[in-house]
């Protein structure tokens, strides 16, 4: 079965919004005498601090400012945890996120300006206080939902995270909070598939999938494929997975992965002295300094694995809720981040930025890079920073032929990288000298009419016949048309 990904979304930069810490508009219909943490406090302090989807909408313009045309919203069902990932209630949008009412506002003003949303579905577990587990644990072995689950032993431990009294049930990471959905159930199955496309028919835009690799069911993604694109044939199915995983993107379950393997190259890459390279989360993220030959073996790897279609749709990002910030695994390095900006937006697939990395914010390893977005204090945005953003944005909305052209290696030797971007009759080279030291490098197979503009201003272009010199400062990016 061939693969067809939705169009828009190769043409997208996306941004991922973590709620609670986005912004809290002060519109949201919430009880009286509701106490929220201080806007701001410590990340890792447990808790609320009171964003909201009406604050999500209130900052439309600027997104559209900074040129974002996509949402990934984290959880954002009624849950106990700030984060959302124990959800209690999937057909009910958090109240102190703004219930229905929000998520409405914020669907129908992001439409408008053309801009898709996409939230985050975890179906492979839910909570203590999800109601069929309720029912387990106030009625034993008396409950008909007893097969949602997958019960070794009684009475349940609910509370016990003691590694010589464990739960008693399956639970994501032995995390007793997180009891394991039997998705082999077909009534699990049929339950999960009505969320998905309840909230399809409300008017999102596709979804992205929580640890679906724990869901060892194929028929069933292929049922939830099927169920979501009956509803919206352009929606997008994302899955969270970080390691290469070909087989989930054959054109019968998802459009697209998380492409963590794509970020870490390039921050590996680029990097230089200050990359953070002790940082490693799980088994698939490690930053380790690589060379040209290095960069281009990965990537070689992972145009080898997909196909064409895949690699347009895919989710390009360095970092999420689940990592620490960029800036924090580059040492805070101005140089190396404008370089891992620019390829991030100069190579195919669909750009993620992580809320706040736009203005700066410097968080290590969650729950550290879940800070509040400082809306109330300019002064402390990284304005430099921000231009880059905008400015490298800009660059791939203006130019097509960053989002869906062929991509070409051209040159990978040392700690110079060159690629060739071509759609029809237009053609773009990018260049990175990864370098300290400045490096000149003459490359072959490029197009030979026309004339080659300088996008970036720095270094300089000579072109004779199919062949480019380029003189590239240390640790510098061009960028020809």
């Amino acid at each position: 079965m061939s693969l067809k990904t939705p169009d828009w979304v190769k043409n997208a930069v996306f941004y991922q919004i973590f709620p609670d810490r986005f912004r809290r508009s002060g519109r949201a219909d919430l009880p009286a005498g509701l106490n929220f943490k201080p806007w701001g406090s410590p990340p890792e302090e447990q808790g609320f601090q009171g964003g909201d989807l009406f604050g999500v909408a209130d900052s439309l313009d600027y997104l559209a400012d900074l040129g974002i045309t996509a949402i990934y919203l984290c959880p954002i069902f009624s849950s106990a945890a700030n984060h959302r990932y124990h959800t209690f209630d999937y057909f009910q949008v958090d109240p102190l996120l703004g219930g229905e009412a929000g998520l409405r506002e914020l669907l129908d003003r992001a439409h408008q300006r053309g801009m898709r949303v996409v939230l985050d579905g975890v179906f492979n577990h839910a909570s203590r206080g999800f109601w069929p587990f309720h029912h387990i644990l106030e009625n034993g072995g008396n409950s008909p939902y007893l097969d949602w689950f997958i019960i070794r032993d009684w009475p349940l431990r609910p509370y016990s995270s003691n590694k010589h009294n464990p739960p008693n049930y399956d639970c994501w990471w032995n995390l007793p909070a997180l009891p394991k959905l039997n998705v082999d159930n077909p009534d699990v199955q049929d339950y999960i598939l009505k969320v998905a496309r309840h909230w399809i028919d409300f008017g999102i835009d596709g979804w992205r999938l929580d640890v679906p690799e724990e869901i060892d069911n194929p028929d069933f993604w292929r049922r939830f494929r099927n169920t979501v694109k009956a509803g919206n044939p352009e929606a997008y199915i994302c899955g969270e997975i970080w390691r290469i995983a070909p087989e989930w993107l054959e054109g019968d379950r998802f459009d697209a992965l998380m492409n963590y393997p794509f970020g870490e190259a390039g921050l590996c890459f680029l990097g230089g002295k200050k990359l953070r390279a002790e940082y490693q989360h799980g088994e698939f993220y490690k930053l380790e300094p690589i060379d040209a030959a290095g960069l281009r073996q990965r990537l070689d790897r992972l145009t080898r694995a997909y196909s064409w279609e895949a690699i347009c749709a895919q989710l390009n990002l360095f970092d999420s809720h689940d990592t620490a910030r960029i800036h924090w695994m580059l040492g805070e390095d101005r140089e190396a981040l404008r370089l891992a900006v620019y390829y991030q937006m100069t190579m195919p697939g669909a750009p993620c930025v992580y809320y706040g990395d736009e203005i700066g914010l410097r968080g290590a390893h969650e729950p550290f890079s879940r800070e509040a977005f400082p809306w109330e204090s300019r002064e402390s945005w990284d304005e430099d920073v921000l231009k880059l953003y905008q400015e490298a944005i800009r660059l791939r909305h203006e130019h097509p032929v960053l989002r869906t052209g062929s991509l070409q290696i051209l040159h990978a030797t040392g700690h110079t990288f060159v690629f060739l971007r071509r759609l029809e009759d237009t053609s773009m080279v990018v260049a990175f000298n990864a370098a300290y030291q400045p490096a000149e490098v003459s490359v072959d197979g490029v197009p030979a009419r026309g004339q080659w503009q300088n996008l970036t201003g720095s270094g300089e272009a000579r072109a004779a016949g199919e062949k480019i010199t380029l003189s590239m400062p240390a640790r510098s990016v061009m960028i020809l048309k």
